[in-house]
């Protein structure tokens, strides 16, 4: 896609009046019911991020689709605060299986709170936790940082990893089991 600042490109529709009548056209209106029939298959789960809820035309097939099939689930994963995040923390306390994670507390199974963090029972437990929570954007407050794309994305590709390794200093006391030879190795 080249994007010249010309609004000639067919396949994008911008955000104006027009918006709703030219999402109920093909392909849009294929593409939606793409994704309402995946959220009616049973044991269903989606992933959201970056998604504001401020869309009606996203947010009702959502809503629709979850009301329909209680065994699908929703985990959306919000950048900003459960205040600032008002839509979908305002879905999710009428749709159980809808769950926002905020910054700073969640909604899950139609119930809002803050995060509450105990102790960390060992090490390890320590390390998995650095891979969800800390500082953002040089904040000094820790919050909870999978509503940011790019750490939600770097949760996944560790959750595949053989092994954590978030701090060096952490990890050369952490024994961790490899997993391709089958041994406890001291992480390098």
């Amino acid at each position: 896609m080249v994007r010249d600042g010309q609004r000639t490109t067919t396949q994008l529709i911008y955000p104006d009046h027009l918006k709703y009548e030219q999402v109920q056209r093909l392909p849009y209106s294929a593409l939606f019911e793409r994704f309402r029939r995946f959220l009616l298959t049973p044991d269903t789960l989606l992933l959201c991020s970056g998604f504001s809820f401020v869309d009606a035309h996203v947010s009702s097939v959502l809503e629709e689709a979850l009301s329909a099939n209680a065994n699908a689930a929703v985990f959306a994963f919000q950048y900003g605060s459960l205040e600032s995040e008002g839509l979908a923390c305002k879905l999710a306390h009428t749709r159980p299986n809808l769950s926002v994670y905020a910054s700073d507390g969640a909604v899950i199974r139609g119930v809002s709170g803050p995060w509450l963090l105990g102790d960390s029972p060992n090490r390890e437990w320590l390390q998995i936790r650095q891979t969800f929570w800390g500082k953002r954007g040089g904040t000094g407050t820790e919050l909870f940082t999978l509503g940011d794309f790019a750490e939600l994305a770097r949760f996944f590709s560790l959750a595949g990893a053989g092994r954590i390794v978030v701090n060096e200093n952490l990890a050369q006391q952490v024994k961790v089991a490899d997993p391709v030879n089958g041994t406890d190795t001291v992480p390098k």
